[in-house]
């Protein structure tokens, strides 16, 4: 049984292949019925969540690692999109097998398809292999389409200010509580589904099972953030910040000499009501590197406001600052203020589901300059 998928093209179009087993297998018995290699099972691991050790369930719907192409009426090369005549020519032995096998029932003419395993297209097409990845912290719609590699083996730890006990800076707008902690980690968490999409590694230092990314103007307010090892958020502010910043080293340490590792740390300040403010970034008091990080992140930002907004200008700034979580954790790391939660105007940029959207996405964008 199968069900064509469409996804994103690299240019000839194509699907994926879909699989029922007609009774329980294991992943070894489904790659010999298919003649797939050890990095086709690899891709079937990815596309489908699953556990190598685990069977495959009778009448269960797979992803196999196999692209389907309709055929051209000319050749394989051209319908595939390869140059190599040597490959199409094991693409067509291939095919052959399987009809010979009862597996496949089209032939290679015209208005038949073409299967081809990816491995096939290693070294030839194929450079990354879309596909889909889950973020449980994202709520109902967990699942994020990871689109190419932009940020592969890279490490983000990701901090939303305040939270478990400390709601943060805070105000009343139209009868409702507006806290900083929500908002920052609603911003905060489209962040990390942006990271993710590139292929980067995301840890949540600050973490809420049940909120996940919220469309909702007013964001309720709650206090049962925790770590993203599950601990209680203390109250005292040393003791926040101590948990964080060990928490964060300790990860460090783990993927040291492995990755490119940054810490992001987004707040939401409280100043007087008729004090409207641009996104600004801090970075460690003689840290080079991190300097340039906030420049990106200033100047992309700069760059979508003078797109979007032509006239209103810009006034963020890049500051070196001696704050406990860029003076004590080991990795590169920037702390953003988004804007002052009291004022009427700055509270558009976070109330407004879209304009929080917009604050991740540019900011992503900075991140892979």
């Amino acid at each position: 049984m199968c069900v064509l998928v469409s996804l994103p093209l690299f240019g000839q179009s194509f699907s994926y292949y879909n699989y029922s087993p007609l009774e329980t297998i294991d992943l070894e018995t489904l790659a010999k019925k298919f003649i797939l290699t050890t990095p086709d099972k690899d891709s079937f691991l990815l596309f489908n969540h699953h556990d190598q050790s685990t069977n495959l369930s009778k009448g269960k719907k797979y992803k196999m690692p196999i692209r389907v192409y309709s055929y051209s009426d000319i050749n394989i090369r051209k319908s595939v999109g390869v140059d190599d005549y040597g490959l199409a020519k094991s693409i067509q032995v291939y095919n052959e097998t399987l009809i010979k096998l009862g597996l496949k029932k089209t032939a290679l003419s015209k208005g038949g398809d073409i299967w081809v395993p990816l491995n096939y297209l290693k070294g030839d097409k194929l450079k990354f292999v879309p596909h889909y990845t889950k973020y449980a912290l994202l709520g109902k719609n967990d699942e994020i389409e990871v689109t190419d590699n932009l940020l592969k083996n890279q490490v983000f730890y990701l901090i939303s200010g305040h939270g478990g006990p400390d709601p943060g800076a805070n105000c009343i707008k139209d009868g409702n509580m507006v806290c900083e902690d929500e908002y920052a980690y609603d911003i905060t968490l489209r962040l990390a589904r942006n990271l993710i999409s590139h292929s980067g590694k995301v840890y949540m230092i600050v973490s809420d099972k049940n909120d996940g990314i919220r469309e909702d103007t007013y964001l309720k307010h709650d206090h049962d953030e925790v770590t993203c090892e599950g601990d209680i958020i203390p109250l005292n502010q040393i003791k926040r910040l101590k948990q964080r910043t060990d928490l964060i080293n300790k990860l460090y340490k783990e993927h040291e000499g492995n990755s490119k590792q940054k810490l992001i740390e987004i707040h939401i300040d409280s100043r007087n009501e008729d004090k409207k403010i641009d996104l600004f970034f801090y970075h460690f008091i003689g840290s080079e590197a991190g300097k340039k990080v906030a420049e990106h992140l200033l100047e992309t930002i700069k760059e979508k406001y003078n797109t979007h907004q032509k006239d209103r200008g810009y006034n963020g700034v890049v500051e070196a600052r001696n704050l406990y979580s860029l003076r004590e954790t080991l990795p590169l790391s920037i702390y953003i203020e988004v804007g002052n939660i009291t004022n009427d105007f700055d509270q558009r940029r976070i109330l407004i589901p879209n304009n929080r959207q917009a604050l991740a996405n540019w900011l992503a964008e900075g991140l892979m300059k």
